[in-house]
């Protein structure tokens, strides 16, 4: 499959809209440890890029990779998934 030109895209969840035109995004995903066999949660924080600062804590967005728009934001938010509550 030739994935040249394709941006990668994660779905994570937000933790902060502190920043303007900028939200810190946790995404989840579980590994399987190579020795012990055992499922175990990993998570990772990304820094992104709202440009209408439409999210609020809580909600679940799609990422897509972007060029650096600053010294730690390399996302965008794509959209917004589910609201939250």
């Amino acid at each position: 499959m030739n994935t040249r030109g394709m941006k990668r895209q994660v779905v994570g969840t937000i933790v902060s809209n502190k920043m303007d035109r900028t939200v810190v995004v946790v995404v989840e995903w579980l590994d399987k440890h190579p020795i012990y066999k055992k499922y175990v949660r990993r998570k990772h924080k990304y820094v992104a890029h709202d440009q209408d600062n439409q999210g609020q804590i809580g909600d679940r967005v799609i990422l897509t990779q972007s060029r650096p728009l600053s010294k730690t934001k390399r996302w965008r938010v794509s959209r917004i998934i589910e609201k939250a509550e």
